[in-house]
């Protein structure tokens, strides 16, 4: 299998990956100053100026920076403190390239859904070696998926189903969302990238660095994505996909909630097909050719499916197991699309009138939907949006325009 397209040595997408051309953009109603100051350490003081447009007035926000709380090729995030409003944020901070647009800013300025992590405003900074940093403020979710799971595994104890069923849930809502509405692929769902905030479980995608617009005929990447929860198209190289390279990442993260770990621990990229291999089977001529048909007489060795009762242990709900089965397909277009998956019985229990959670406190909210079922059917909104929620608003029930 050594001659697949497996490492980082592919071309560059025709634009540069994370930026766009043209110049650095603010948000379109702030006005993003540039300040001096170096790299963020507690207690170091951040100040930038928004408002100023349209009548509204100047003023100035300060940020404290609290502690670092992500690191990566990227650059930082860190919390912050607003020292006006008391308001705890997260501000990621990342070297910026003076020829171009961020395209992390500017996917983020079009997005708004409560799955989805809201970009407050942005300003820019400057070092002492004239290095120019761009600083996205966030809103401050305090926990990842990721570490969730990390606090079950300690204690030796599975995931509770009914956060499993939660926080996928909330997952797929926000996937439908920036499939449909501004039309992002994320290209990074992972456990460390899904946001929860312990007292609500309210969750949240967040870092957009690798999400891109995705246009049909149009070459992307397929070095992109972290490894165990990479689609097998993209371990094929190739580099006209879909959205649906989300849904099997979302598969993946699913089936590590089910189970306590990964599915799919490849070592590399070879080692993380023969993963795939050892559950799903080989790949047949037909798979193959709708994932890259340039390898289409590649030869695999014949392995038989194992079967997905079998992958998980024996108390499993069928539904789970047949949600992750309708996720991890080798086609893409035979995986279901994020809001088939909300809509899936997995998740029935989300709609019941009186489910809490376990504590008894209500769940966050899970059907205020937004421009997402513009694109639904009439009966996959009749399962998305339960009989008690459209009692409960009567004929004035607010069902996006379109639908």
């Amino acid at each position: 299998m050594a001659s697949l397209p497996l490492g980082p040595h592919h071309p560059p997408e025709p634009e540069a990956m994370r930026t766009d051309p043209g110049r650095p953009e603010m948000a379109e109603d702030k006005e993003a100053s540039v300040i001096e100051g170096n790299g963020p350490v507690t207690g170091h003081i951040i100040s930038t100026t928004i408002g100023g447009k349209n009548g509204e007035a100047k003023r100035t926000i300060s940020y404290m920076a609290e502690r670092v709380v992500g690191t990566g090729s990227f650059g930082i995030v860190f919390q912050a403190k607003c020292l006006e409003t008391g308001e705890i944020v997260a501000i990621k901070k990342v070297l910026q390239d003076r020829r171009y647009k961020n395209r992390e800013l500017q996917l983020m300025r079009s997005m708004d859904h409560p799955n989805v992590i809201s970009l407050k405003h942005c300003f820019f900074s400057t070092t002492n070696r004239d290095e120019l940093f761009l600083n996205l403020v966030m809103e401050y979710v305090p926990e990842t998926v990721f570490r969730v799971l990390k606090h079950y595994s300690n204690v030796k104890q599975r995931m509770p189903l009914i956060y499993v069923k939660l926080y996928m849930y909330q997952v797929f809502r926000g996937l439908a969302y920036i499939h449909t509405v501004p039309g992002i692929c994320h290209r990074d769902v992972k456990p460390q990238n899904i946001l929860v905030d312990p007292l609500t479980h309210q969750v949240k995608l967040c870092d957009f660095g690798s999400a891109k617009i995705l246009v049909k005929g149009e070459a992307n990447i397929s070095y992109i994505c972290s490894r165990y929860y990479r689609a097998p198209e993209l371990i094929f190289g190739a580099t006209e996909y879909t959205t649906s390279i989300d849904i099997w990442s979302a598969g993946c993260v699913l089936a590590e909630l089910l189970l306590g770990q990964p599915l799919f621990p490849g070592e590399s990229a070879v080692d993380q097909l023969v993963e795939i291999i050892k559950v799903l089977g080989t790949p047949t001529r037909e798979e193959i050719r709708c994932m890259n048909p340039n390898y289409t007489e590649f030869r695999f060795p014949q392995i038989k499916a194992h079967p997905w009762h079998k992958v998980f242990h024996k108390r499993m709900p069928p539904e789970a197991i047949d949600l992750a089965s309708r996720l991890l397909q080798y086609s893409p277009s035979l995986r279901c699309t994020a809001l088939e998956a909300c809509a899936h019985p997995f998740f029935d229990e989300l709609r019941e009138p009186n489910a809490r959670l376990p504590n008894g406190r209500p769940f966050p909210p899970l059907f205020n939907f937004k421009q997402e079922l513009a694109v639904a059917s009439p009966e996959l909104i009749n399962k998305l949006i339960p009989e008690h929620v459209r009692r409960q608003y009567g004929p004035t029930f607010p069902l996006p325009t379109g639908t």
